[in-house]
């Protein structure tokens, strides 16, 4: 015979109960929620709108005005074949795999360093984070001028009588990419290690003391425990810096406009000149849906890492 557990009946009443005075997650904070409703419209409505009038009319041949004549994948047949657009996208790939690595080893390795609790941590944390503060057209012709052969590095150190030192990477196409590198490492690198200091700040103090305990040496422990710890930090880092790299624009027009030839050409100048400059609107739509394409290559991985994975925990 079955025994049944009266003590079970009065606490399931009490869930049940509970579960009935508990407001429905949609009705919670209704009034913020009411309020973001024109926020939201607007925001998805323009980014989804133009986003879809952009890719329409990047079928079309459309030049000083647009206009819905198709002609197919014509714009981007013509786009892929253009030695300008690859030379960018190669420029791109170069300026984005360098920019990555360093701008994360660099911020990562500054925070590690704050986070020692240094004496005049906030007075270091300023002055690596006040770039960022700048816009990227003031950047360029900072550095714009300190590369500069007549008065920048080259000139103080020939000054000093090292008369044959040369560096003059924003004239040279072999290297012009990397001079504006720095400018871009120099302004970003503050952001990340502003996101690393504070995810290693939100690791617990007793993962340290238990390493120490077991004997495991500071390099070890960031690399076997504290970075894969911090793996979302990684990765929120990872979009906000491939996301700048994609549009990168006003800082190569500030140090070089492009040049010296098709040296520093970047997608995002491509299609600037190509929609306002060369009045080719359909060229310029093709190029642009090509960079949302690779935005949506970036975003979407990400989204599901971090919200996937929720899910499935």
């Amino acid at each position: 015979m079955a025994v049944v557990d009266q003590s079970a009946a009065p606490v399931s009443a009490e869930r049940s109960a509970a579960r009935a005075r508990k407001p429905n997650k949609l009705f919670r904070n209704l009034t913020a929620k009411i309020a973001m409703i024109p926020l939201v419209f607007v925001s998805v409505g323009v980014f989804v709108g133009f986003t879809i009038w952009t890719i329409v009319y990047s079928f079309t041949s459309s030049k000083l005005l647009p206009k819905l004549n198709f002609v197919g994948f014509e714009q981007y047949t013509r786009l892929w074949a253009d030695r300008r657009w690859l030379q960018s996208i190669e420029n791109l790939a170069i300026f984005g795999f360098f920019s990555l690595i360093l701008t994360l080893v660099v911020g990562f390795t500054l925070a590690a360093l704050l986070d020692r609790k240094i004496r005049g941590e906030d007075v270091f944390r300023t002055i690596i984070l006040y770039p960022f503060a700048l816009s990227f057209i003031v950047t360029g012709l900072v550095w714009q001028w300190i590369l500069n052969p007549q008065f920048g590095i080259q000139h103080i150190v020939q000054s000093l009588g090292w008369t044959s030192f040369q560096f003059d990477p924003l004239n040279n196409p072999d290297i012009v990419l990397y001079g504006i590198l720095i400018a871009g490492i120099w302004q970003g690198t503050g952001l990340i290690m502003c996101i690393m200091l504070a995810g290693l700040r939100g690791i617990d103090d007793d993962i340290w003391k238990a390493a120490k305990v077991d004997g495991i040496g500071t390099l070890k422990t960031y690399l076997r425990i504290i970075i894969p710890m911090m793996r979302p930090v990684f990765i929120t880092s990872l979009v906000l810096i491939a996301a700048g790299i994609i549009k990168v624009y006003d800082l190569v027009v500030a140090q070089t406009s492009g040049g010296p030839g098709l040296a520093s050409q970047m997608p995002a100048m491509y299609v600037y000149d190509y929609m306002f400059g060369g009045q080719n609107l359909g060229q310029g739509f093709a190029a642009s849906t090509m960079m949302l394409v690779t935005v949506a290559i970036i975003l979407i991985p990400w989204a599901y890492l971090e919200f996937g994975g929720k899910k499935r925990g």
